[in-house]
């Protein structure tokens, strides 16, 4: 009988998992002291940053400044109180953003859905929610077999603004062709009803469409670029602005709805309707004069204010034109009484179903803002001091466009419009230098307390459209003014000054006279295929950004490059002397 051989014992092996062993319990412990420490000590909590550099006014051409604060990285160790103070203030440098849009396509007036106070509210809500869960994947970066899904950087999402302007046609070709109820008053007057239905269209296609960002995150960021060049996006964001500015301009005046017209008798004859508190028609001076108090106050926190109040002064404008709104008795009380204290995502839900005509129109919402979210990433990246090329920044770029796609996709399913990486918090890291993800995570939990507790999206609902116009068409005009800043980027040759006014022929065109086509395409046929195409075709037309982006793209590709060589030397002249100048001012 053969004895059993013993197995050698590698003691190399042996020895190495003895180490990594010993390592883990040695990582965990010092994770755990480290936590404690965090929890436990002053340091931990308030750490030795120079608060008031953030908090203290300051005066034009007297404020001397303080001493530069330190900067915070991406995973460096943050002391509590002052990640919970910046991201309150990331969180209050984007609320406005993130709820503007679902309070002006809740509301009424044309190209809007009419909805009624408990829908109105809980698209406010549903916004503050998914936009916080969206932020959190942005930050977080989670990571399988090679693929990167978020930015890994301090970047936060919010609702997009470009899809405002196509929502408004959409739902003006939904009321014009029935697919939207209306009623009809005795005197002729045609008054749009609520129309869930036509926001759940509006999901609909966008859940679809939202497979366009995913399949083009895995495109080189230079691929992007040559494919959309600042000739195209500095156009179309422009126009966006345009539009957007439209709107809330009509609300600075009163309101957006069927008060614009002014009736002389009626329900509508005064803002926002009879009954409201201090109703009185559309462009009154009490109106102007709330909405320029918004206005005003901006443009002062701009020369007074600490570095905190200059990066939430949007935010700030709008609350004191809340303050002195309920002062004078402009507050309807009721819409904060009757919102819910606690509310969540599903509560009120919308009949999905997928519109023909709004396919192209948000294919071409989705390019826009993986164009914008290109930009945006970069400036992220430029902001929190890490390399804006090579293998990790293009990883970057690449999860933040899919994240875009994903939370897009994440938040039709949650009632709520397409999400797009937010530009206003990089001027916040930028100013209080701290890119640490642990204020991205804060602000992303503030989010989502402002959304659950619903008596919040009361609040927005409770006060006059003027306030609501004051704060929307400044926030607004960034948007304009980003489209210009794009466009400055070109070096204005001929051919790049030719294609820019064609596109602008129709693009402004249609935003100044918004139903100069509504006339042309009058079928009325019981075809619904030829039906379908032809309300395509009137909303791309109708939609000035759309119209004007298709005609760039068209002419950019096509149109022969027939600069000479004196003139390309002339343009490059010039160029470099308008750059030496500004380095001379600067």
């Amino acid at each position: 009988m053969e004895t059993p051989q013993e197995t050698p014992i590698d003691s190399q092996k042996v020895h190495a998992e003895y180490v990594e062993n010993a390592y883990e319990k040695k990582t965990i412990s010092s994770r755990f002291s480290g936590l404690q420490h965090t929890l436990t000590t002053k340091d931990g909590w308030l750490g030795d940053y120079d608060y008031g550099y953030l908090c203290m006014p300051r005066i034009p051409f007297l404020s001397k400044s303080s001493n530069t604060p330190p900067f915070f990285g991406l995973d460096i160790g943050l002391p509590i109180l002052l990640a919970i103070f910046l991201g309150f203030q990331h969180c209050l440098a984007m609320v406005s953003g993130v709820v503007t849009p679902a309070i002006i396509l809740s509301g009424s007036g044309t190209g809007n859905l009419n909805l009624t106070e408990d829908y109105q509210q809980y698209m406010i809500s549903s916004a503050l929610i998914v936009t916080a869960v969206g932020s959190a994947i942005q930050i977080t970066a989670f990571k399988w077999r090679g693929f990167q899904l978020g930015t890994g950087l301090l970047s936060v999402v919010g609702t997009t603004f470009t899809i405002i302007p196509l929502a408004q046609a959409v739902f003006s070709n939904m009321y014009k062709t029935g697919y939207c109820p209306s009623s009809t008053a005795s005197d002729g007057t045609v008054t749009n009803l609520p129309c869930p239905q036509g926001y759940g269209a509006l999901l609909g296609t966008s859940m679809i469409c939202s497979l366009l960002p995913m399949g083009l995150s895995f495109l080189p960021p230079k691929t992007l670029k040559r494919m959309f060049p600042p000739i195209v996006t500095g156009v179309t964001v422009f126009l966006i602005g345009l539009s957007l500015v439209t709107s809330g301009f009509q609300s600075w005046g009163g309101g957006a709805g069927p008060c614009l017209a002014r009736p002389a008798t009626g329900f509508f004859s005064v803002c926002s309707a009879e009954g409201a508190p201090n109703a009185a028609p559309w462009g009154d001076p009490r109106w102007i004069g709330l909405g320029f108090l918004v206005y005003i106050s901006i443009i002062l926190i701009e020369y007074f204010g600490s570095p905190f109040l200059k990066n939430i002064q949007v935010v700030i404008g709008f609350v004191i034109g809340i303050i002195v709104a309920a002062a004078t008795g402009y507050i309807d009380h009721s819409k904060i009484d009757s919102a819910p204290v606690i509310t969540f995502l599903w509560v009120k839900t919308f009949p999905i179903s997928v519109y023909g005509p709004a396919v192209i129109p948000m294919l071409i919402v989705y390019l826009v803002s993986v164009v914008e979210a290109v930009g945006d990433i970069t400036a992220s990246c430029d902001a929190s001091r890490i390399p804006v090329e090579g293998p990790d920044f293009e990883k970057r770029i690449k999860g933040g466009i899919l994240a875009d796609g994903i939370n897009s996709l994440l938040a039709a399913c949650a009632t709520t419009t397409p999400l797009v990486t937010f530009a206003q918090n990089n001027g916040v890291i930028a100013l209080t230098r701290c890119a640490n993800r642990a204020a991205g995570y804060w602000c992303c939990l503030f989010l989502f307390l402002m959304g659950i507790f619903g008596k919040f999206a009361g609040v927005f609902l409770s006060v006059p459209d003027a306030v609501l116009g004051g704060m929307t068409t400044f926030l607004f005009s960034t948007v304009a003014v980003a489209g210009i800043r794009i466009l400055s980027y070109l070096k204005w040759t001929r051919r790049e000054r030719f294609i820019v006014s064609a596109a602008m022929t129709i693009g402004l065109g249609v935003n100044l006279v918004p139903n100069w086509f509504s006339y042309v395409l009058t079928y009325s046929g019981d075809n619904q295929s030829l039906g379908g195409f032809l309300n395509s075709i009137e909303v791309i037309v109708s939609t000035g950004f759309c119209i004007a982006a298709i005609i760039t793209v068209i002419l950019n590709a096509t149109l022969p490059n027939d600069i000479d060589a004196q003139e390309l030397e002339h343009l490059n002249r010039n160029q470099n002397q308008d750059q030496n100048s500004l380095d001379d001012s600067l």
